[in-house]
């Protein structure tokens, strides 16, 4: 139930961030509630001419617990590392392979995950590109790869609508009409060469 509603936003995400909105690997969105099970994006730039990324590995920080995945976009395949099964199974490293993401797009992955302290949390991404060579998102803010983070709080604000509130909204509204479209004959392309 919670990857039907997690692609549903998954649509309606990949329709709200831009290809090239920023030139690093980011995680979004960037401020979280801390124990909240909630739907994040990892966008992975691809920024070298003519080359393709065609493999992205994050690392996954203690105290992130990831409890599902949107399935992979078309040609991509997603393997996790982890320690311990079932309940108990904590992800530590998630890689995608086998897709193809050009020049000026972004590679876009999502997951439900819940973070279990209020502090800031750096997740590790390697992205390889088609000639081999690869980029470590790694590094300090101030860096030309920076690690993409996010800060989790105890609360995003007081009483009343909160700017949270809003953008799920909107969200919601723009999965349900992505999802839509879909159901009417959107993907029958994508259906026919399956």
């Amino acid at each position: 139930m919670r990857i039907t509603r997690a692609a549903v936003l998954a649509a309606a995400a990949s329709l709200a961030i831009p290809a090239a909105a920023a030139a690093h690997a980011r995680i979004s969105p960037p401020v979280s509630v801390v124990n909240k099970l909630q739907l994040y994006s990892l966008a992975v730039p691809t920024e070298k001419s003519g080359l393709t990324t065609t493999k992205i590995v994050m690392t996954v920080p203690t105290g992130i617990g990831i409890d599902s995945f949107v399935p992979p976009p078309i040609g991509w395949r997603q393997s996790v590392e982890q320690t311990g099964s079932g309940d108990n199974a904590v992800i530590q490293t998630v890689t995608w392979t086998g897709g193809k993401t050009p020049t000026g797009e972004d590679s876009l992955f999502q997951f439900l995950a819940q973070p279990s302290s209020s502090k800031t949390y750096t997740f590790q991404v390697q992205q390889t590109y088609s000639d081999g060579s690869i980029v470590n998102w790694a590094g300090s803010e101030s860096s030309a790869a920076p690690a993409p983070t996010i800060e989790v709080k105890d609360s995003l604000g007081g009483g009343g609508v909160s700017v949270l509130t809003i953008i799920a909204l909107v969200v919601g509204v723009l999965g349900l009409a992505a999802g839509g479209f879909a159901l009417t004959g959107g993907g029958s392309k994508e259906r026919a060469l399956a």
